[in-house]
């Protein structure tokens, strides 16, 4: 396990971030907490597919995923952009999910456990995802039933997109923590803008689907090279 500890950015108006016996931890989901690769890029591949237009490899769709899934099939269509296509090809890919992501979802290995033992340590646990709402509720009940999660937020009328901050606000009062209390834990560069812009401490994962040479770019707070290390990387941070 590398452990990266990097102050946190300056902010006059805020409390300095100080060690605590326990904390408020926001997970991305997925690239983080779940590889749902295989899952969403057949959904989009289907979506596509019955327009008639060309299917994406999983190295494509890995650079498609993190903005929602709107965003998502906008890239899928690209160069092509017309917004009723882009309208229906959304819609055609959230009835496709809907029905099918349990095919190409599954936590990676480790996460289960390592949620269990941050739980069992007083930690308040939280999912904010930038999936939409009903999907990221749906697959953090079906694949993490025995998890506490203070708050699962996905995207929905009134939290915009990270790295906007509302979600993480929203998801620390629903832990009751300040947000000095809090950290968030994700893989993309997005994660740690939404850290840095909700006065967080941002921990970043290479097992997911960006670019670690963009993370590092970015000086995340911590680094936590795999699943199985969450809880001990947690405890230092906590100490």
């Amino acid at each position: 396990m590398l452990l990266i500890l990097h102050p946190p950015l300056a902010n006059p108006e805020a409390k300095p971030h100080q060690p605590l016996k326990t904390i408020g931890i926001l997970f991305d989901l997925d690239g983080t907490l779940v590889d749902s690769l295989t899952g969403i890029a057949a959904s989009l591949n289907r979506a596509l597919a019955a327009e008639g237009l060309p299917t994406h490899n999983l190295d494509a769709v890995r650079g498609f995923i993190g903005n929602g899934a709107r965003i998502l099939v906008t890239r899928g269509a690209a160069p092509l952009d017309d917004p009723s296509l882009i309208d229906h090809l959304e819609i055609a890919f959230k009835s496709d999910y809907d029905l099918k992501w349990p095919e190409g979802t599954h936590p990676y290995p480790g996460i289960s456990e390592s949620l269990t033992k941050l739980h069992q340590a007083g930690h308040s646990l939280a999912v904010l995802s930038n999936k939409p709402d009903p999907f990221t509720v749906a697959i953090v009940a079906r694949l993490f039933p025995d998890i506490p999660f203070a708050a699962v937020i996905g995207q929905k009328p009134g939290i915009p997109h990270k790295p906007h901050p509302a979600g993480a606000f929203e998801a620390s009062r629903m832990m009751n923590r300040a947000t000095t209390e809090c950290v968030l834990i994700g893989d993309s560069t997005m994660d740690i803008e939404t850290a840095r812009a909700a006065n967080m401490r941002a921990i970043a994962v290479p097992w997911g689907y960006h670019d670690r040479h963009a993370l590092e770019a970015l000086s995340p707070d911590a680094w936590i090279e795999s699943p199985h290390a969450l809880a001990k990387t947690i405890a230092l941070l906590s100490e």
